[in-house]
């Protein structure tokens, strides 16, 4: 079974985003603890990217804070390895295709696995062109995460049958950001994912109130929030970590 699985097998699945090194990655460890003790059962870690097309002005926000603190790849696996002595639960990086080129691809993909990362996501990476970093992500027991969005349309299935660890469902169209409700119809995307794998599947993009993050969790096996959290670091900064423990704890019992 992957790691990855094992968010899934306590109820619905809560899945926190955070961005390493806003403001700083002392405060990104004290975040990820506080995140995983109050229900959190999967992390996202950002590594910040210069240009993260994915994300809305939230998120952008946090690399370009991240960044101008010197945060780099290396510190990254750093504090991953640090939190490993003491965190279990799942973690996944979710970062740009250009960061792992720049390291070196097996470089990054097996650093990964040495330092226990379970998955990548690559949001700019097309499901036709993983390829690029499927194998050596088999080789190092890495799980390459696919995104289903709602223009994905008659290639959900495809993507579905091939997908591993869990499949990104992506809200909205658009990036990333809190939305006041997501009208896309999620009911008919989750129907066909689960008609071709049992990989589960979670919704992120727009998720930030405890009513939104069960409406998400209903339909599908959990709820991926991250512009949210991110408020609360920007607002709160190093001080942020009993924030957020407050702010997972109150999104984890909306789901059950």
């Amino acid at each position: 079974m992957s790691n990855i699985r094992k968010a899934f097998t306590n109820g619905k699945a809560f899945i926190a985003f955070i961005t390493c090194g806003d403001p700083d990655l002392e405060t990104t460890a004290a975040v990820v603890r506080s995140a995983v003790e109050n229900g959190a059962d999967l992390i996202e870690l950002g590594i910040p990217f210069s240009d993260p097309t994915a994300e809305g002005p939230v998120i952008q926000g946090a690399n370009l804070r991240a960044l101008s603190g010197g945060v780099t790849t290396d510190k990254v696996f750093s504090l991953v390895k640090e939190l490993r002595r003491d965190v279990s639960v799942p973690m996944v990086f979710m970062t740009y295709s250009n960061v792992v080129f720049s390291y070196g691809a097996e470089r990054f993909i097996s650093t990964c696995h040495e330092i226990g990362i379970d998955g990548l996501i690559l949001p700019d990476l097309p499901f036709e062109e993983k390829d690029e970093f499927l194998p050596l992500c088999k080789q190092y027991d890495v799980d390459l995460i696919s995104l289903i969005a709602p223009t994905s349309e008659n290639r959900i299935a495809m993507i579905a049958k091939e997908a591993e660890g869990f499949i990104y469902v992506v809200s909205s169209l658009g990036v990333t950001g809190m939305r006041s409700e997501i009208k896309t119809d999620l009911a008919s995307i989750i129907k066909v994912i689960r008609e071709n794998t049992d990989v589960p599947c979670a919704i992120g993009f727009g998720i930030s109130t405890p009513e939104q993050a069960k409406k998400m969790a209903d339909l599908s096996d959990g709820a991926i929030v991250g512009s949210a959290i991110i408020k609360l670091l920007e607002k709160h900064g190093k001080s942020a970590s009993e924030y957020v423990g407050e702010y997972v704890k109150s999104m984890k019992d909306a789901i059950g």
